[in-house]
C-alpha cells in the first residue's frame, strides 16, 4: 500500500510547495486512470480468457497491460515477473511522460548493472488486474461499453494471481526465474510461492504479511469510506463528470491517511518537527504546520495518477490476503513453498511490522530460506522503494543462489 517515491520528496517541504504552483495546476481530473485513446507510452497489452472469481462472478476478457526490459532467453531461463504494491503501475523504470503519469518506482534496483540487471535478465511488470493504468479495473469499459465503476466486481490477491498466472501463459512462459514483489506485490509473490509452486524457482517477498490482520484492515476501510463520503463519489458513477467534479477530495485524503502508515514518526518528527510552512503561523489560525502541508501536497498529486474507485477495489483485494484461507492455515500453507526466497522487513515498517516477515520465514521450510532479512531504515514501510543498497545486495544475493 505504498506510494511512488522520487527524488522531491527527499527535499524540504517548502520546496515541495513552491513546485505544488507548477505541478497541481488547473482542476483535479474526474479519475486519474488511464483511458482508451491516451498516449500508450511504454505499454504492450494482452487480453486473457474470461477470469472466474474466487466470489462466483466471470470477469470477461480482461486486459493486462505490461511492459518489459532486457532480452528474452530462448529457453526462458531469465525471465523475471516484477509486481508493483497498491499504487503502484508496470512503469518500473523510465521517464514520466507520453502515457506515464510519473517515473518509474523501482529504477534504484531494475536496470542495467543493477541488482536486477536488465542486460542479464528479461524483467515482465503487469499492471495488477483491478488497477488503472491500462489493466482491467472499474474505470475500464464493461462489454457494452460503459465504465465498470463500482460494478467491478470483487477481487482477491488470489483472483489477481490467477490473472497473472494466465497472463504468464499468454506470453508463452511456464516457469519464471523468480517472482518479485513488495507490499501488494509480496502478497501477490507470497501466493505465487505457495499457489503455484511448480512455476518459479525462486520469489521474493519485500516489506508484506502472510495474512492481513485486523488492524491492516481497519485502516483500509477508514480510507474507504474517505472515498465513499465525498459528495461526488456518486457511488462510483463519476466517469462522465467534468474535471473537477470527481471524488479527488475524499481520494487525496484516502492517501494521506495511506502515508501516515507508509512512513516512520521518526522519520516525520526529524524531518518536520513542530516547523510551520511560511512566515504565518498555524498558532494564529493563519499558517499550516509543515507536515500538513506535505501531506496535502502528495494527496492532491495523487488524484492525477489514479482512480478512485481502484483504490477502494485494490484496497479490498488486500484485505482478502490470506495464504492459510483453505489450505489449513498459514503454517500449513508455507509448508507448500519449494522455490528459493527472500522474506525482508523493515525494522520501522509499522503497516506491516517484522515480526509479519518473521513468522513468514520461520514457517518455511529450511531448504527454501533462511530467517527474514530484517533492515534498518527510517522510512518505515516504503524503505523497500528507497533503501536501494540495502535491499539490492539482498535482491543479487537471492539471483545468484
Amino acid at each position: 500500500m505504498d506510494w511512488q517515491t522520487t527524488s522531491e520528496d527527499t527535499v524540504p517541504s517548502s520546496v515541495i510547495t513552491e513546485r505544488t504552483r507548477l505541478s497541481l495546476l488547473g482542476k483535479p481530473p474526474v479519475t486519474g486512470a488511464w483511458r482508451e485513446g491516451d498516449p500508450v507510452g511504454d505499454r504492450l497489452f494482452v487480453t486473457l480468457p474470461d477470469l472466474l472469481l474466487e466470489s462466483g462472478e466471470t470477469l470477461p476478457r480482461p486486459r493486462i497491460a505490461y511492459e518489459t526490459w532486457g532480452e528474452r532467453a530462448s529457453d526462458d531461463s531469465n525471465v523475471l515477473l516484477v509486481l508493483h504494491a497498491l499504487t503502484g503501475d508496470s512503469h518500473v523504470i523510465g521517464d514520466a511522460g507520453n502515457g506515464h503519469p510519473t517515473a518509474g518506482w523501482w529504477g534504484g534496483i531494475v536496470g542495467p548493472g543493477l541488482a536486477v540487471d536488465t542486460d542479464r535478465w528479461f524483467v515482465v511488470a503487469p499492471n495488477m488486474i483491478g488497477g488503472c493504468q491500462g489493466s482491467t479495473g472499474p474505470a475500464s469499459l464493461d462489454p457494452d461499453g460503459r465504465e465498470w465503476g463500482a460494478r467491478f466486481p470483487r477481487l482477491t490477491i488470489r483472483d489477481q494471481v490467477q490473472a497473472q498466472v494466465a497472463f504468464s501463459d499468454a506470453l508463452g512462459i511456464d516457469s519464471w526465474a523468480a517472482v518479485i514483489g513488495g507490499s501488494m506485490g509480496g502478497m501477490h509473490a507470497l501466493e505465487w510461492a505457495v499457489g503455484h509452486h511448480d512455476r518459479l524457482d525462486r520469489f521474493a517477498a519485500l516489506a508484506t504479511t502472510s495474512l492481513s490482520s485486523a488492524d491492516e484492515i481497519a485502516l483500509s476501510a477508514v480510507q474507504i469510506e474517505a472515498i465513499r463520503m465525498d459528495e461526488h463519489f456518486h457511488d462510483g458513477d463519476y466517469y462522465e463528470l467534468p474535471d473537477g467534479a470527481g471524488p479527488y477530495r475524499g481520494l487525496a485524503l484516502a492517501r494521506r491517511m495511506a502515508l501516515l502508515n507508509y512512513r516512520s514518526p521518526d522519520e516525520l518528527n526529524a524531518r518536520f518537527g513542530r516547523s510551520w510552512q511560511s512566515e504565518l503561523s498555524p498558532l494564529t489560525g493563519e499558517g499550516r504546520f509543515a507536515v500538513a502541508s506535505y501531506l496535502d501536497f502528495h494527496g492532491n498529486k495523487f488524484t492525477r495518477r489514479f482512480d478512485a474507485n481502484s483504490y477502494i477495489t485494490l484496497a479490498q483485494a488486500m484485505d482478502s490476503h490470506d495464504i492459510g484461507r483453505d489450505r489449513g492455515g498459514v503454517s500449513s500453507a508455507l509448508q507448500r513453498v519449494r522455490a528459493k526466497g527472500l522474506v525482508l522487513g523493515i525494522d520501522s515498517d509499522r503497516l506491516f511490522p517484522p515480526a509479519d516477515q518473521i513468522l513468514i520465514a520461520e514457517g518455511l521450510r529450511d531448504d527454501v530460506a533462511e530467517e527474514a532479512v530484517i533492515i534498518s531504515s527510517e522510512y518505515g514501510h516504503d524503505g523497500f522503494l528507497i533503501e536501494n543498497d540495502l535491499v539490492s545486495r539482498e535482491l543479487h544475493a537471492l539471483l545468484e543462489r
